[in-house]
């Protein structure tokens, strides 16, 4: 792999974020996608994000496994290797300095020869960012927690759209979001065909009922957070169960959480104007949520970024 370099200079603000498309290095400000490109025209992109926290990666190697999953499900075949994609990672938070920090990995496709349209002879690229990391939500609704409404929008199915490898494909959740807006909800859930819960906008969801916790098995993203959580459970002694759930069972749940790169795990005080432990996020949540972030702090499934790769 040939990759262009980038020199960091005074001239050049780096604090916005730093970027790598399609071989080069450059400001965020500068990394542009063609507007031709079917990645644009047809959302054919997958992608990942990993965070970076007080200069650590968080489960980088966890991350770049599933991103190469996804660019195998939907036949990508960009030129660099997992190994190059851990280095241009590196190098683009160093290049901007950021020390906290939210780091996306595309793989897009871009264009066959004028008149092609068949989607296997079409360049593919990488383009990689880091920007200044931001949560899923202020602060002030980490503290009351999230209010959250089931939507009438059903997720794409499985079938469709493999949701396992994380996609550009967001029309359910964008229609479903504009719902929950409406309704003064935060964020909506999606439902299935049949009636059992998938997931959010960019997050897993999970649900308590008398202390054991519970999230889908099908028709969602196998969340890097997702994973983390249950490996917080089995070591708190905390049950987990994996399995199809109703909406009803989401409606009844004793408390509900969610997890996402951007914010790790947050608790819901509401569900469908239902309150919730007082309107606020619960105790299993709780400590869950305060758990989590301890143990990345303390340099869990951590991985020091090379501030030198400039």
């Amino acid at each position: 792999m040939s990759m262009m370099s980038s020199t960091k200079t005074d001239a050049i603000d780096w604090s916005k974020g730093a970027a790598y498309v399609n071989g080069a290095f450059m400001p965020i400000s500068e990394a542009r996608v063609p507007l031709t490109d079917w990645a644009y025209r047809r959302s054919d992109v997958v992608y990942d994000v990993v965070s970076v926290w007080d200069g650590q990666f968080f489960r980088l190697d966890d991350h770049i496994a599933r991103f190469r999953r996804s660019i195998k499900r939907y036949r990508f075949t960009p030129q660099e290797t997992d190994a190059e994609l851990r280095q241009i990672l590196h190098r683009i938070v160093a290049m901007s300095g950021l020390r906290s920090a939210y780091v996306a990995m595309d793989c897009l496709r871009g264009q066959a020869a004028l008149g092609i349209r068949v989607p296997s002879k079409a360049k593919n690229y990488i383009a990689c960012y880091a920007a200044p990391f931001t949560s899923l939500v202020p602060e002030e609704h980490l503290q009351r927690g999230l209010k959250l409404a089931i939507s009438t929008i059903p997720r794409i199915p499985h079938e469709c759209v493999d949701a396992t490898a994380k996609n550009f494909h967001w029309g359910d959740m964008n229609m479903a979001m504009f719902e929950a807006e409406e309704t003064g909800a935060d964020f909506p859930l999606l439902l299935d065909f049949k009636g059992n819960l998938t997931e959010g906008p960019g997050f897993n969801v999970f649900i308590v009922r008398d202390g054991v916790v519970a999230t889908p098995d099908y028709n969602m993203l196998e969340g890097i957070s997702r994973q983390t959580v249950i490996e917080l459970c089995a070591e708190l002694g905390i049950d987990v169960q994996v399995r199809p759930i109703s909406a009803a069972e989401v409606r009844d749940a004793d408390e509900i959480f969610i997890t996402s790169t951007a914010g790790g795990v947050i608790g819901a005080s509401q569900i469908d104007g239902r309150i919730m432990n007082n309107d606020r996020p619960g105790p299993v949540s709780s400590e869950l949520r305060e758990t989590y972030w301890e143990k990345r702090k303390s340099g869990w499934h951590t991985e020091p970024v090379n501030y030198d790769a400039v």
